[in-house]
């Protein structure tokens, strides 16, 4: 608790407070009561009396309590809510053979694309840390790597473990899509039919060419149900260099190799399904698409703050009451002690 959390609901107090040596000033010189106190007369010296200043110091700090009590202080507390309703997403990332394709560089090495979407993957997570986020594989066939989870850590550990080569070698859009669209139905929040909340971002190199659904049957799904569906297609389409690994798995060197991105597929789900294709030659072409999705997608806070305060009226007005009853029984009960006249007190006559 600090000074800053009371605040005086009137600031005519400090005024009062200003004013009371004025009035002290002009009783002094007219040298006839001022104020209007209980039993001010009784505090008068006498010509052969003095009288304890108790009564009229008791009654002066009740009168300055009084003044602050007038002023209402209030305790005051802050509070602010915030209604957090984030997204569920899924990111279905293509982990085929020919993600292996050195055909990125950072830092003047060249790496893989797999390797080039890992750090932007960590990255995009790292930053939504109020979406349920899920992770989805896909080559030959599509799995559930990670579902919907707000423990990003463990997703993102889940996201260092992705190899090429654990799923048979194709490249199945259609179905890795589709079960996308799968885990977000598991956790559905609707209206009117339509599915709130949620997006999708699916990455790929290749043209779909294994699975049970076509990429436009998965598309189909997702339009209807209300779900943007992101694409972002990688590598280049032409000759590049891909690893050449022995039956033990070691590798022993690179070979030329073609691939193609089907961008009118991946441009109609996108377009479809009310979202964006980007393409992305480059980690700096990705980390830019990344970057995109996350500001459409961003979610914005409902923020209500409001205060709480505790009158302290009550913690001035009763000292003060019970001050003047103090001071009302002191001047009844004078103290008087001994003058230069030779009249004693009789407090003095009983010793």
């Amino acid at each position: 608790m600090s000074w800053s959390d009371f605040t005086f609901h009137s600031p005519g107090w400090l005024l009062a407070l200003l004013v009371l040596p004025f009035l002290w000033w002009l009783r002094s010189r007219r040298g006839a009561d001022v104020l209007v106190v209980p039993f001010a007369g009784a505090w008068q010296r006498g010509s052969h009396l003095v009288v304890s200043r108790w009564p009229l110091a008791l009654a002066s700090t009740a009168l300055v309590l009084l003044v602050v009590a007038l002023a209402r202080p209030q305790f005051v507390q802050q509070r602010q809510e915030e209604r957090k309703e984030g997204y569920d997403l899924v990111l279905a990332i293509d982990v085929s053979g020919s993600m292996l394709s050195e055909d990125y560089e950072r830092g003047g090495s060249r790496m893989n694309r797999l390797d080039a979407v890992r750090p932007v993957l960590d990255a995009f997570i790292a930053q939504r840390p109020n979406d349920r986020i899920g992770l989805v594989v896909f080559a030959g066939r599509a799995y559930t790597l990670s579902p919907l989870t707000f423990d990003h850590d463990w997703l993102r550990r889940q996201a260092e473990r992705l190899k090429i080569g654990l799923i048979e070698d194709g490249t199945a859009i259609g179905d890795g899509l589709g079960v996308a669209l799968t885990r977000l139905e598991q956790a559905k929040r609707e209206q009117a039919g339509k599915r709130l909340g949620a997006f999708i971002v699916l990455l790929t190199d290749g043209v779909n060419n294994k699975g049970a659904l076509t990429p436009q049957q998965s598309a189909a799904i997702a339009k209807g149900r209300g779900i943007p569906v992101y694409t972002i297609g990688t590598g280049r389409t032409g000759w590049v260099n891909a690893p050449v690994f022995d039956q033990e798995g070691r590798r022993r060197g690179t070979r030329p190799t073609y691939t193609e991105t089907d961008e009118p597929t991946l441009q109609a789900i996108a377009r479809d399904t009310d979202a964006e294709f980007f393409r992305a030659t480059d980690s700096g072409t990705i980390e830019a698409a990344f970057r995109s999705i996350d500001r459409a997608r961003k979610i914005e806070f409902q923020a209500k703050s409001y205060l709480l305060t505790e009158e302290l009226f009550a913690w001035f007005t009763v000292p003060a009451a019970l001050l003047l009853a103090a001071a009302a029984l002191a001047v009844r009960t004078p103290f008087r002690r001994r003058t230069s006249d030779g009249i004693s007190s009789p407090a003095a006559a009983h010793s």
